[in-house]
């Protein structure tokens, strides 16, 4: 029986309970002198007698290094103890006596297992128990298991509540089940957001190219607002998408650049050098392509347009394309789009905000000043936070500056902390959950398991963890469908126009061009190194996949063109990125597979 992301079921070599003809197989990996492994055999018992008719058990070993001598023993007690027919025997005698029991403790145990000493003792040392030691063990590198025990259903990595309800309906499968793990699989899929993005444009340009046109207009100029009394504030469906959802999405994208730069990529010069010197020069490059061909005409405004990389589109390419992308040049592109992105803001926040206006100007900055206050006074709760910030939106919108920009500063506001000490938040969780034992688990020390729970990360992971699903699968694709509404026929569109020219040669060419002499020269001077194991050619297929603009870039179109022109320009995103997307691909795909 073959199993996906596991090595196949061998009923000739693996221990297994149940029936063989099952369809449902659970095959656990674990280490007898692990605690957690442990502590968790009573549960595997009552699941292999519960699911007797239903799944078929499996065990294989995976001996902790970590653990020493007594890890590797005790596996190989088990594995020799079944060549005498008697693994499960030992395996439940293991569990049940000290992990670190000297020889005599084990030759006690082969005793009461009624097994024949001199075999084992030979067996224990045998090339067929290591055999099957070392399989098991690279099976579970190749299963990516990083802890023991670790269990998967189906060949699925099992990450749900080790509880033995919640097991059963993994395996029973009843509908709710079946479609939560589906959405589960989908949405943690690294190119699950690219792909919604791509239905969510042919959605769009299929409506307005097939007669819906008109009805596509009149929906995104539907006016939308608020009204208290004689005040009201009104704005449209697309406004409020750009201007205000859109927002949420910067919040986020503020969150994941504070982190780099506190504790991530971007945290020190050594490691921040190379991606920041590549988004320079993946900035400045596509911005002199595209005044090349369009400085002195009124499209020179328009110069932000081909600057910007699109993360959700390159880093769904780059998970499309598995091991030929080598990890350390995934860590490269993962940073120079962050860096990207924050000159992105930056050049949105000075260039394309729409006139300027003194009195909201001034209540943004006492919004600020709030909200740096509690940050100073390290207030970690998101609400104030949130709430300040929808102030700060109306603000920053009502001044002329770009409302997204709100976005950003409350990223910065919201204080970062260092992550929680993991050895004192798990020992706290042990030594209430084994207070609890026996007993319903509520009121006050679930709450302080909640509590230690929600410490080990900084408040901003855990407010990007809730608004990154509904932005990536809700507020991108609403802002794809909104403004990628291009009638293709008849609308006058020229390849050959200096602002298509200037767009399109910006992303296929200015940006991986851009991108690789600049990490070349700080390499060739000595600021920075290449990472090991990435060669300058998939730099430049890298390079080519930051020409993926998409998002960001006709976010920047849209403050910088009207009418038709804009269309042009959409599109001329379009053609762009998808030609950067095809060529990166193609560079990276004829290079040989990362072992």
């Amino acid at each position: 029986m073959s199993l996906p992301g596991l090595s196949p079921l061998d009923p000739d070599r693996d221990y297994v309970s149940g029936d063989i003809s099952s369809e449902a197989v659970l095959v656990m990996y674990g280490d007898y002198t692990c605690p957690h492994t442990r502590n968790a055999q009573n549960l595997d018992l009552r699941l292999s007698e519960t699911l007797a008719s239903q799944a078929v058990f499996v065990y294989r070993q995976c001996p902790i290094p970590e653990r020493g001598a007594a890890a590797d023993t005790a596996a190989r007690f088990a594995l020799a103890a079944g060549l005498q027919g008697k693994f499960w025997d030992a395996h439940s005698a293991l569990f049940a006596v000290d992990p670190d029991m000297p020889q005599s403790g084990l030759d006690a145990l082969a005793q009461d297992l009624q097994l024949d000493a001199e075999k084992l003792s030979r067996d224990m040392r045998s090339d067929e128990v290591t055999a099957h030691l070392e399989k098991d063990y690279r099976a579970a590198q190749a299963a990516d298991v990083q802890e023991t025990p670790a269990l998967f259903i189906n060949g699925a990595h099992y990450v749900g509540a080790w509880d033995e309800l919640s097991i059963i309906e993994e395996v029973e499968r009843p509908l709710g089940v079946r479609l939560r793990s589906a959405s589960e699989h989908f949405f943690h899929w690294a190119a699950s957001a690219g792909l919604v993005l791509i239905l969510a444009t042919i959605a769009a340009l299929m409506f307005v190219n097939v007669g819906f046109h008109d009805v596509y207009e009149r929906l995104r100029d539907t006016e939308i607002g608020i009204s208290v009394g004689d005040t009201g504030f009104s704005l449209s469906l697309q406004t409020w998408v750009n201007d205000g959802l859109m927002a949420i999405f910067f919040l986020i994208v503020g969150i994941e650049i504070k982190r780099e730069v506190n504790d991530g990529e971007l945290s020190s010069l050594s490691k921040a050098i190379l991606p920041i010197v590549g988004a320079v020069g993946g900035i400045l490059a596509p911005v002199v392509i595209y005044l090349v061909f369009n400085a002195g005409l009124d499209s020179a405004g328009g110069w932000g347009v081909p600057m910007a990389t699109d993360i959700a589109f390159t880093l769904g390419i780059i998970a499309l394309l598995g091991p030929r992308v080598p990890l350390p040049l995934k860590v490269f592109v993962s940073a120079l789009a962050i860096a990207d992105d924050l000159g992105a803001i930056l050049v949105i926040a000075v260039f394309y905000g729409h006139g300027f206006h003194v009195e909201p100007a001034l209540w943004a900055l006492a919004v600020l000043a709030v909200m740096l206050l509690l940050n100073r006074s390290r207030i970690y709760s998101r609400t104030p936070y949130l709430l300040l910030g929808l102030l700060l939106w109306f603000a920053v919108h009502e001044s002329g500056l770009h409302a997204t920009l709100a976005g950003v500063l409350t990223a910065v506001m919201i204080p970062s902390r260092k992550s929680g000490n993991v050895a004192g938040v798990a020992a706290q969780t042990a030594a209430i959950l084994s207070a609890q034992k026996g007993s319903e688990l509520g009121g006050e020390p679930l709450r302080i398991l909640q509590n230690a729970v929600e410490r080990l990360r900084e408040p901003g992971y855990h407010l990007q963890h809730k608004l990154e699903g509904w932005s990536n699968f809700l507020i991108l694709p609403l802002f794809a469908f909104f403004n990628t509404g291009i009638v293709l026929s008849g609308g006058g569109f020229s390849i050959a126009s200096p602002v298509n020219l200037g767009v399109i040669l910006g992303l296929v060419i200015g940006k991986p061009l851009g991108i690789l002499l600049a990490c070349w020269l700080a390499v060739r001077l000595g600021f920075a190194s290449l990472a090991t194991g990435v060669t300058w050619t998939q730099m430049a297929g890298a390079g080519c996949l930051a020409g993926v603009g998409f998002t960001m870039s006709i976010f920047i179109a849209t403050s910088a063109f009207h009418g038709d022109i804009l269309n042009s320009v959409k599109l001329s995103v379009l053609i762009g990125s998808v030609l950067a997307a095809v060529i990166g691909s193609m560079v990276l795909l004829r290079q040989p597979t990362e072992k």
